[in-house]
C-alpha cells in the first residue's frame, strides 16, 4: 500500500507480460504484473503438450509485431523461456497466486485501488488482461436441471422480494449478500466455516451489522449436502440435518467470468459482453485499459496480444507527458540475449 505503482497488470498471459516489458523498456520503473495462477502464462503450461509449436502468425493471422519484442516461432518450452527473460532482465515485480477483486478508481487522488483477498495495491493506471477462459467455480454436489434457472454464479436475473441463499466466505459472497439485502430480498449468507478469514474490513463490518439488524442472516459453520426441487423451489439440505427452501440460490466460491469481473469494476460493455474501449484500448473508466482475448478476437495470436501492450504503453505515456528513450535498453537486451534476436 506503501507503493503507487505507474503500471499495474492483472493477468501473466502474453498480453500482459508484453505490456509490462514495453512499459519496463520505454523507462517506467514502477511495475506490477499480478496473476491468480503460480506462474505466467498459465494457459500455455497447462492447455500446451510438451514440444508443441508456437507460432508468431497464429491461425493463418499473419501479424507484424510493432513493439520491441521479436517474437518469433518456437516451441512451448523456448516461449516460456522467453518470456522468463524478459521478466527477469527488466526486473518487473510479480506477485503470482493472487486473484484480483476489484478494481476501483478513487477520484480525490486519480488512483486505483486494487484489492485482492489479502492485500490491496495502487497504481496511476491498470491494465486488465485476463483471457477469456476463466469461469465461476461450482459446487461439487449435483444441481438438478430442473431448477438451473434459479440456480446463479452472478446477480443476473436476481429479483427483488426473493428468498435467497448465497454460498461462501469471501468478498464476493459478502457483497452479493448485502446488495441483494439492499433490493429488498430475504438474504442468508450460509459458510462453511465458523469465522471469515478473507474478508476485507469493510465488508465484513457490513455483513455483522446487516445480521445484527436482522437484515440479513449468517449460518456459519454449516456445508450443504445436496440440492432439491420442491415444487419448483430450491430445497437445500444441510449438513445439520436441516433444509430450507430458497427462491433462489446464489454461488459465490471462487472462480470469475471474466464478464462478470468487468462489470463489476464498472467497465462498460456491449450486448456482447465485449468491453467498450477507444482507439488506445482505454476503456470508460480513464487509466483503465484492456488487452488480449478478453477484448479482442485474436484467436489466441501470442502476436496480436503483444502489439496490444505496445499501443497501451504509448498511450499512456502520451497522456502523462512523459517521453522515454528506450532504445539503448533495447539493444542491450538483445546483445546480452542474441538467442532471442530474429
Amino acid at each position: 500500500m506503501k507503493t503507487v505503482y505507474d503500471l499495474l497488470i492483472v493477468g501473466g498471459g502474453p498480453g500482459g507480460i508484453g505490456t509490462a516489458v514495453e512499459a519496463a523498456v520505454h523507462g517506467i520503473e514502477n511495475i506490477l504484473l499480478i496473476d491468480k495462477a503460480d506462474n505466467h502464462s498459465s494457459t500455455i503450461r497447462k492447455f500446451y503438450k510438451d514440444n508443441k509449436r508456437v507460432d508468431k502468425d497464429w491461425k493463418g493471422q499473419t501479424i507484424n509485431i510493432e513493439g520491441n519484442i521479436p517474437f518469433m516461432d518456437g516451441t512451448k518450452e523456448t516461449t516460456l523461456d522467453f518470456f522468463d527473460k524478459l521478466l527477469d532482465e527488466e526486473k518487473i515485480d510479480t506477485a503470482f497466486n493472487t486473484e484480483v477483486e476489484n478494481i476501483i478508481k478513487n477520484e480525490d487522488d486519480d488512483l486505483f485501488m486494487i484489492t485482492t483477498a489479502t492485500k490491496g495495491f495502487k497504481a496511476k493506471a491498470v491494465v486488465i488482461t485476463i483471457g477469456k477462459m476463466g469461469k465461476p467455480n461450482k459446487p461439487v454436489y449435483k444441481i438438478p436441471p430442473s431448477i438451473k434457472e434459479f440456480v446463479n454464479f452472478n446477480l443476473d436475473k436476481c429479483n427483488e422480494g426473493e428468498k435467497i441463499l448465497v454460498v461462501g466466505g469471501g468478498n464476493s459472497a459478502a457483497e452479493y449478500a448485502y446488495e441483494l439485502a439492499d433490493e429488498g430480498n430475504i438474504v442468508t449468507l450460509v459458510y462453511r466455516k465458523d469465522e471469515f478469514t478473507r474478508l476485507n474490513p469493510e465488508n465484513e463490518d457490513i455483513l455483522y451489522q446487516y445480521n445484527g439488524q436482522e437484515k440479513l442472516r449468517l449460518r456459519m459453520d454449516t456445508d450443504i449436502l445436496s440440492l432439491e426441487n420442491e415444487h419448483g423451489k430450491v430445497k437445500v439440505n444441510f449438513n445439520d440435518g436441516y433444509y430450507t427452501i430458497y427462491d433462489r440460490i446464489v454461488y459465490a466460491i471462487g472462480g470469475t467470468a471474466p464478464i462478470d469481473f468487468l462489470k463489476k469494476v464498472g467497465i462498460e460493455v456491449d450486448e456482447k459482453g465485449k468491453p467498450i474501449y477507444n482507439e488506445h484500448y482505454e476503456t470508460n473508466i480513464q487509466g483503465l485499459y484492456v488487452a488480449g482475448d478478453i477484448a479482442f478476437n485474436t484467436g489466441g495470436s501470442i502476436a496480436a496480444a503483444l502489439n496490444h501492450g505496445y499501443h497501451i504503453v504509448n498511450s499512456y505515456l502520451q497522456k502523462s507527458g512523459k517521453i522515454y528513450s528506450h532504445t539503448q535498453k533495447v539493444e542491450e537486451f538483445f546483445e546480452n540475449n542474441p538467442q532471442f534476436k530474429a
